[in-house]
């Protein structure tokens, strides 16, 4: 069965071979999708079995969010409301959230995750990465990783998120535990492992332990880094070639300069800083240096509690100082990127034939008419 969505204003492509700038930005264009694959791009015209008219609006690559926590319960709405009266973020409210999480039916869990998913699809999101990390005992992390398992294949066992009550005062068994059975336990319904290196988390000799194991056990690495204060986390993320170091937000010239020489993206995740008041990375700067840069929602219920990349996106223009073209890259074959994923976040011949189709002439109104929802519609997509 074939598709085409025809007499597109402006069509981002991300491929700078098939149109005008880093976007690949083609006019009054048409994109042919053959069972699910992208089979052309080219002018307005094209014929296929079925036919989406958008009246010349622009579309673009279906966003990849290449960093949530979707798997939850609970609410932390008070936190966030004591927190915008001015008591800062500690991530100490993620064992809130675990008690709430474990007490949940897998019913409830899977309910309230595709709840999520199909917002964030809503939002223009077709590629979407769920963490663990609520569970952080054998069973529980084992059990969220199934979950996310039925919506999406890019899934990550976090078990290393923030230690446990049961463990309190010795971090270093609990990090046995998750190299040992949580990781067996979890790594046949993951892609990915990542740990949160951080003062009040887990330090980078823990945390090399937790990725060291997950490697051997077969998984891609990631790792939350840098985002309370500067430390090792950048460093280490490279060092070791993970996909992706998350949050970024405090960065010297030396991780700046590591990130630039490898192939680790930063990922940045605006939406958290404008929800715990944090100051906003620097986003031009590390463009600037070369490294590759990835946004993504962070969703979770107590520090980024949204699905919209185009909010993201916003933040990054408006305080990170990235251009609207850089943004949107960024929310599209950045992710991609921190993925390592070569067939979305783009709409290229041979790509995944994930669009979106925006209620609006050209991707800048996703910055210039910030909290405005003009995602029209969505082709494509995860599992649902």
């Amino acid at each position: 069965m074939s598709l085409v969505i025809d007499d597109i204003g402006l069509l981002v492509t991300n491929d700078p071979t098939l149109g005008d700038g880093p976007l690949g930005i083609v006019h009054n264009a048409s994109v042919v999708i053959t069972d699910g694959i992208v089979e052309s791009v080219g002018p307005s015209g094209k014929v296929a079995d079925e036919r989406i008219d958008t009246a010349g609006a622009c579309v673009l690559p279906g966003f990849v969010d290449s960093h949530t926590h979707l798997v939850f319960a609970g609410d932390r709405a008070e936190e966030f409301t004591t927190r915008m009266a001015g008591r800062p973020y500690d991530g100490g409210g993620i064992r809130v959230t675990t008690a709430a999480t474990r007490a949940a039916s897998d019913d409830e869990l899977r309910t309230l995750t595709a709840a999520r998913l199909a917002e964030a699809r809503a939002a223009g999101s077709t590629t979407v990465e769920i963490k663990s990390g609520y569970g952080l005992d054998v069973d529980e992390e084992a059990r969220h990783l199934r979950i996310a398992a039925g919506f999406t294949d890019e899934t990550t066992f976090m078990g290393a998120h923030v230690v446990p009550h049961e463990y309190e005062g010795r971090p270093d068994d609990y990090v046995d535990l998750v190299c040992g059975p949580m990781l067996a336990a979890c790594a046949p319904h993951a892609r990915w492992i990542d740990a949160f290196c951080e003062t009040g988390a887990f330090d980078a000799d823990q945390c090399r332990a937790v990725l060291e194991a997950g490697r051997a056990a077969g998984l891609g690495l990631r790792l939350h880094g840098n985002q309370l204060g500067t430390g090792p986390g950048v460093q280490l993320a490279v060092e070791l070639g993970c996909a992706s170091v998350d949050h970024c937000t405090h960065l010297t010239d030396a991780d700046v300069d590591a990130l630039a020489g490898s192939d680790t993206v930063a990922t940045f995740l605006p939406a958290t800083d404008f929800s715990t008041r944090q100051p906003y990375p620097d986003g031009r700067r590390v463009l600037d240096a070369g490294a590759t840069v990835a946004l993504a929602s962070n969703c979770n219920p107590g520090s980024s509690y949204t699905t919209s990349m185009a909010f993201c996106i916003a933040l990054a223009v408006r305080d990170m100082h990235l251009t609207i073209d850089e943004a949107v890259r960024a929310a599209t074959l950045g992710g991609a990127a921190a993925l390592r994923r070569d067939d979305v976040g783009r709409l290229t011949p041979g790509s995944a034939g994930h669009a979106v189709v925006l209620d609006a002439p050209s991707h800048h109104h996703l910055a210039y008419r910030p909290g405005v929802p003009l995602v029209r519609e969505v082709i494509g997509g995860y599992r649902r």
